[in-house]
C-alpha cells in the first residue's frame, strides 16, 4: 500500500495495518495469502504517488459450444450445462465446504457436479468455475470456502482446478465470484455500467464499467461497511463490523430469524435453514416478511453509498436470498429508500431482479461463457 500525504496520516495507517494492528486481518489477508509476499505500507509525498494503472478486461460472453459453468457457494454448489448459449441443465447441490478439513471433500463434490453436467451434453468443450475471493492464474490463493483446510494442505486446493483441467482435457478459467456476478448482470441486461450483487452465503459483488470491461478492482463489498453503528454485527471471519456480508446474505436472514419469531431447524445445512425461513415467508409469516423488508432498506442505503464509488446505470441483485417473494420485497424496499432519500440516485440507477432461474443459477451460467474455445 502506498500512502501519499501528511506523515502523521501515513504513520496512523501503518500502525492500523500492522501485523498486530487493528486491521491485522487485512495485513495477513492481503499479504502472503493473496499476493504471496509481506504486506507493507509505504509513505511518500502526495505529488510522487505513482499514477494509477488500470487495465479493463473484457471477460466472458463466449456462448459457442458445449460448456459447464459452476459457482461454489458456502451452502450450495451450482452447476450449469450450456449448449450454444442455452442452459439445458442447471442444478443446486447442497454441500458444507467451510467446515471441511480434507481437500478430498471439495475435489470429490466438484468432480461429481462436473460429471453430472457432462452427462447432459453430447460433449464438453470448456468449463469455467466461479470462486469466491482471490485467485491467481487459475489457482485460488484464499477463499472462505476453504478456511477449514490446514495451511500445510492448502497446496492441494491451489492446484485443484489445474488438475480438473488436465483430467477433463478442456480449457478452464477461474474467476472471482463478484466479477462473474457483474458479468451475469451485464449479459442479462445487455448493457454495461452494472453492479452485480449476489446474496448467497455472503455478499458477492462485481462491476462492469461503462465500456463493458471488468476493472480488476477488489470489489469485495462483503468486507465494505454499510452500517457504521458502533454496535453493528461483527463478521466472524474477518472481525469487521457492519459489513455487507452480514446484511446481504443468508447470514442476515439467520441473524434476524429469532427476533422475527422463527426457530431455525437444528443440525440442518445452511441451505435448508434458508429454505425453512423462505417457506415461512411464502406462507405469509409476518415476521419473515419483516426480515426481507429490512434487507431492502439496507440495500437502498447501500446502493446510494456504492454509487459514490461506481459509475452506475444498473444494479442487479441475484442469489438464493432473492428467490421467490423475497427478491421483490427487497427490490421494493430499496427503491422506496432511494426515491425518498436519494432521488438523484434513483433517477439514474435502476435496481433490477433477473428471472427466477437466473436469480438462483445465473452466475454459473455466466461462468460457462468465460473460456474462449480454440477454433
Amino acid at each position: 500500500m502506498i500512502v501519499g500525504g501528511p506523515p502523521s496520516v501515513g504513520e496512523h495507517i501503518r500502525r492500523v495495518y500492522a501485523a498486530d494492528g487493528e486491521r491485522s486481518f487485512d495485513h495477513h489477508f492481503m499479504g502472503k495469502q493473496v499476493h504471496g509476499r509481506p504486506f507493507r505500507v509505504t509513505l511518500c509525498a502526495a505529488q510522487v504517488v505513482p499514477a494509477a494503472r488500470e487495465a479493463g478486461q473484457h471477460l466472458g460472453r463466449h456462448l459457442d459450444g458445449c460448456r459447464i459453468g459452476f459457482d461454489l457457494g458456502a451452502s450450495d454448489l451450482k452447476v450449469s450445462a450450456v449448449v450454444d448459449g442455452q442452459a439445458i441443465f442447471s442444478e443446486e447441490i447442497v454441500w458444507e465446504p467451510v467446515e471441511q478439513t480434507d481437500p478430498a471433500y471439495h475435489q470429490s463434490k466438484i468432480r461429481e457436479a462436473l460429471k453430472l453436467a457432462m452427462s447432459k451434453m453430447p460433449r464438453l468443450d470448456s468449463h469455467r468455475r466461479q470462486l469466491g475471493r482471490r485467485h491467481r492464474r487459475h489457482r485460488p490463493m484464499v477463499a472462505s470456502l476453504f478456511r477449514g483446510i490446514p495451511p500445510e494442505r492448502f497446496g492441494e486446493i491451489r492446484e485443484m482446478f489445474l488438475r480438473f483441467r488436465n483430467e477433463f482435457g478442456v480449457p478452464l478459467d477461474v474467476a472471482n465470484d463478484g466479477d462473474v456476478t457483474a458479468l451475469a448482470g451485464a449479459m442479462s441486461l445487455d448493457d454495461n455500467a452494472v453492479l452485480g450483487i449476489a446474496m448467497g452465503s455472503s455478499e458477492a459483488a462485481g462491476y462492469v464499467n461503462p465500456e463493458g470491461a471488468i476493472t480488476g478492482w477488489l470489489n469485495e463489498l462483503a468486507f465494505a461497511p454499510v452500517d457504521y453503528n458502533p454496535g453493528a454485527a461483527v463478521d466472524e471471519w474477518s472481525g469487521d463490523a457492519g459489513v455487507g456480508a452480514l446484511y446481504f446474505s443468508q447470514q442476515c436472514v439467520f441473524r434476524h430469524a429469532p427476533a422475527a419469531g422463527i426457530a431455525l431447524p437444528a443440525d440442518a445445512a445452511k441451505a435448508e435453514k434458508l429454505k425453512h425461513v423462505q417457506a415461512a415467508l411464502e406462507a405469509g409469516h409476518e415476521g419473515a416478511a419483516k426480515i426481507w423488508e429490512s434487507i431492502g432498506v439496507y440495500l437502498g442505503y447501500a446502493v446510494a453509498h456504492y454509487a459514490d464509488f461506481y459509475d452506475l446505470r444498473h444494479v442487479l441483485i441475484l442469489g438464493r436470498v432473492t428467490s421467490g417473494r423475497g427478491g421483490h420485497i427487497i427490490l421494493d424496499g430499496a427503491k422506496a429508500v432511494l426515491e425518498s432519500e436519494f432521488p438523484e440516485v434513483a433517477a439514474r440507477v435502476n435496481i433490477q431482479l433477473p428471472d427466477e432461474k437466473s436469480r438462483r443459477v445465473g452466475q454459473s451460467i455466466a461462468a460457462a461463457s468465460l473460456p474462449a474455445i480454440a477454433k
